[in-house]
């Protein structure tokens, strides 16, 4: 309860609003109702749904505004704790005088300098989940909040003065901060989530955050091989340590990892040399530099070397990331569900290298699939099965190609898959990797993996 305390004087005299009452708004107002238990508090959602809500039906001092207009009086309030999932553009020619806040603004500017960000178009879950592995399996005292699915006030009766705080930390929830981890982490950016931004600048303003607000004494690793990373971080006058990490280029400082060898540099005197030899079942170049990142934030903090690496070979990897499902029928299935832009679904390919059948395509965001197109003409996949609206953009292009490949579209993803499993010749790979989003189809790319799973379970 004394973490908590630190919170109250925040919103003690807060005419507060919470925006957005899915699972973190939700756990919003159990924190303010537990240091307030009489305190007003307005809830605007769209959604009517959250009049029947009866954490909220049983509240006395609770106004709730829904509907298609609910966002009306929200000028009546002068803090409003905005969940992640609504977007700025909702807000768009609403005349707003009060402050925007959010729960990962309000629990940084507490824990700051307890918290191991992590962010990133694609890595940043299997990069925060490694480092949350080695922390404790290392013997340390660890929490793990954020965009993994635990909102971080949940976790406050479990942080104490020396607990680690790892935050897998999306581009929503750091859109709206104005304090930043004292470790932050920017793995990479690329299109992602342009329906939820006015543009693809605001999408990188949000994902740069992690470093913005950082002190001298703070840490930022960045990806130095990232165009849009290395030119956004070039306009801020970082005040922090800066790390960058590489595959391409030897760095005189941070992180080059060239797939035999990972040199870290920290300082003058903090320098490491390791061989790639290790155990992991992470696959791939993109996941080596995910460990090799992982790697050199331990050092950062102290770890041995030994906990390190014994960690890294027990880390079994997450689902729907080049999960391998299994062999049926003498075929191989792999599900990389999590694989929502291009850049995810070469990562996947390049790293399986032989491929005969590729599943893609989904919901179409207005994503540029050009060069994902060119990749796939020259790439050793013998069948290209497609399906949603990207996957008819993306074989509309490759029609346009000069290519030896094996193409079918089909509006439902079933149909899809059945296709995708017939054509697969034995003793070879067949792989979802879309490219896309699942919205429209599913829920979220999780549903969209199980269900891959249980039509395998079905169809071979």
């Amino acid at each position: 309860m004394m973490l908590r305390k630190k919170i109250e004087p925040l919103l003690i005299n807060k005419n507060l609003a919470i925006l957005g009452f899915g699972r973190e708004g939700t756990s919003t107002f159990r924190l303010i109702r537990q240091l307030f238990p009489k305190k007003h508090i307005a809830v605007f959602d769209r959604s009517d749904t959250v009049c029947q809500i009866s954490l909220l039906k049983e509240d006395l001092n609770v106004t709730i505004y829904s509907g298609e207009n609910y966002l009306e009086k929200l000028n009546d309030y002068d803090f409003v704790i905005k969940s992640p999932g609504i977007s700025f553009k909702e807000l768009t020619g609403l005349t707003f005088s009060g402050e925007i806040s959010s729960q990962t603004d309000i629990f940084l500017n507490c824990f700051a300098s307890q918290v191991i960000g992590v962010t990133g178009t694609k890595g940043k879950s299997t990069t925060s989940s490694l480092l949350m592995h080695i922390l404790k399996e290392s013997g340390n005292e660890v929490v793990f909040v954020g965009n993994i699915g635990i909102p971080p006030f949940d976790e406050l009766d479990n942080i104490h003065k020396n607990t680690y705080i790892v935050y897998e930390m999306s581009s929503h929830q750091l859109e709206s901060v104005h304090y930043s981890p004292h470790i932050g982490i920017l793995l990479n950016i690329f299109q992602e989530h342009l329906d939820h931004y006015k543009s693809y600048a605001d999408y990188q303003e949000a994902k740069l955050n992690i470093g913005k607000f950082q002190k001298a004494d703070d840490f930022f690793i960045f990806n130095a091989d990232n165009c849009e990373v290395v030119n956004n971080k070039n306009k801020l006058n970082l005040k922090s340590v800066l790390l960058p990490f590489s595959s391409i280029n030897r760095l005189t400082k941070g992180c080059y990892c060239d797939g035999e060898m990972i040199e870290i540099n920290i300082n003058d005197y903090q320098k490491y040399y390791y061989k790639t030899d290790f155990k992991r079942n992470l696959l791939g170049q993109h996941n080596l530099m995910n460990i090799a990142v992982a790697i050199m934030t331990c050092k950062i903090i102290g770890l041995e070397d030994v906990p390190i690496f014994d960690s890294i070979a027990t880390f079994k990897g997450l689902p729907h990331r080049l999960e391998y499902v299994g062999c049926f029928n003498k075929k191989h299935f792999y599900n990389d569900s999590i694989a929502t832009i291009p850049e995810a679904a070469v990562e996947a390919i390049k790293t399986l290298k032989t491929i005969d059948t590729l599943i893609a395509g989904g919901f179409d965001r207005g994503i540029d699939y050009q060069n994902f197109a060119m990749f796939l003409s020259q790439a050793s996949v013998r069948n290209i099965v497609l399906t949603g609206d990207a996957g008819k953009r993306i074989y509309d292009l490759l029609s346009t190609i000069e290519h030896n490949k094996t193409l079918f579209y089909f509006s439902g993803f079933d149909e899809a898959i059945i296709k995708a499993i017939s054509e697969t010749k034995e003793e070879s790979i067949c792989l979802l990797s879309p490219a896309a989003a699942s919205y429209g189809m599913f829920k979220n790319f999780e549903e969209r993996g199980k269900h891959f799973k249980k039509l395998l379970s079905l169809y071979t």
